[in-house]
């Protein structure tokens, strides 16, 4: 076998029906995975007015258990993940020693000494081998479980009602960042209220043997309020307006949570030592004394798009660099996400563009998110 030889993509369970979709597939972190169904906007627009259905279950499970399963994860991530009660999740990230960001997380704490950490797609293997490095020393079991799930997302306002005729959870009494099992038409479930769209909606995790029966069944409650099958395309536009980062983009190991605007995640005030601690103190007295740049919103005054890694420019000057942009459809602007020199990032600056392939074109310093929907 050469070494050469293409890897095929893995793919989720609900393949086949993504196929008689008609969607259009993409490789996705070594992943099959549905782009579009039909029109990227309108899919956008959906989520907004009405829901969208998603396929996640490329996304990277990791059960972390046993009696010193917090501790294991206090010292591996920057969160006090101790702190977070039964039921509950958390955003945080996970570090190298040097403080770069190795992914950013959400882990859900499922039971007193059961926790799983939902890592990104790309970073998973790392996410993996690093708590299995780190699990050295703690009473604790790091196991490997994203063939032990699939995720289903419904996203949208409607999204608790169509979810509601289909379980008797008790939606109205689960937070933001809060997840039950529960049975969702007949399937065990643990249902999240978490989501990457800006949104109210839920993330369903189930077993792979079910996801089908499952998509069926939101599909069909949710075709009479307008729900439409998701792709990727749109879930990035809708993270994009609601200001959420994406790993590979906003976040990087070149950057610490300090660089990235997103020192509130890392608590050092929690008990005992954890990775990246004596570089992250630095990098938050740096922080202070000079702060690195800004992630800003810039909107467009013309039509042309900006994209990741174009220069950000004032006064003839590159003053910072784009990390994502696109064609906003709630705005009907171009909007992107670009950490720029402090001194203009606030918003209004006057004289601040994007170099796209040697013009100049003026943009709006905006304060993220772009979109925040009303309660």
């Amino acid at each position: 076998m050469s070494s050469n030889a293409p890897v095929e993509p893995r793919h989720t369970a609900l393949d086949a029906l993504h196929r008689s979709l008609g969607a259009t597939m993409t490789d996705f972190a070594g992943w099959d995975m549905p782009l579009r169904y039909g029109s990227e906007r309108d899919e956008h627009l959906a989520v907004r007015t009405k829901a969208g259905l998603f396929d996640l279950s490329h996304m990277g499970e990791i059960t972390v258990t046993g009696p010193q399963a917090a501790s294991l994860l206090g010292f591996a991530l920057v969160g006090n993940i101790g702190g977070v009660k039964p039921g509950r999740a958390r955003y945080t990230m996970i570090c190298r020693a040097d403080g770069g960001i190795l992914d950013d997380l959400i882990v859900y704490r499922l039971a007193e000494t059961t926790y799983m950490v939902v890592a990104n797609a790309s970073n998973a293997q790392t996410v993996l081998d690093a708590l299995v490095e780190r699990a050295a020393g703690f009473d604790a079991e790091v196991r490997d479980d994203r063939d032990a799930y699939a995720l289903l997302a419904i996203q949208g306002p409607e999204s608790p009602g169509i979810l509601k005729s289909l379980t008797d959870a008790d939606l109205d009494g689960l937070k933001y960042y809060a997840g039950l099992p529960g049975t969702v038409a007949g399937v065990p479930a643990l249902i999240a209220r978490t989501g990457y769209t800006g949104e109210d909606g839920f993330e369903l995790f189930v077993a792979p043997a079910d996801a089908e029966k499952l998509w069926q069944a939101l599909t069909d409650a949710g075709a009479p309020v307008g729900l439409v099958p998701c792709g990727l395309s749109c879930r990035d536009t809708l993270r994009l307006e609601a200001g959420m980062p994406l790993y590979g983009h906003e976040l990087s190991t070149a950057l610490t949570p300090f660089d990235a605007g997103l020192g509130r995640v890392v608590k050092f005030e929690k008990e005992g030592d954890f990775v990246g601690r004596e570089a992250l103190t630095e990098a938050a007295a740096r922080a202070e004394s000079q702060p690195p740049r800004v992630l800003v919103g810039l909107i467009a005054e013309g039509r042309r798009v900006p994209r990741a890694g174009y220069p950000v420019v004032a006064d003839g000057k590159v003053v910072g660099e784009v990390t994502s942009g696109a064609p906003s459809p709630t705005l009907g602007k171009p909007i992107a996400m670009a950490y720029v020199d402090a001194a203009h990032s606030a918003p209004g600056t006057p004289g601040v563009g994007v170099d796209i392939r040697g013009s100049h074109e003026p943009y709006e310093v905006v304060a993220l998110p772009f979109y925040k929907r009303q309660k």
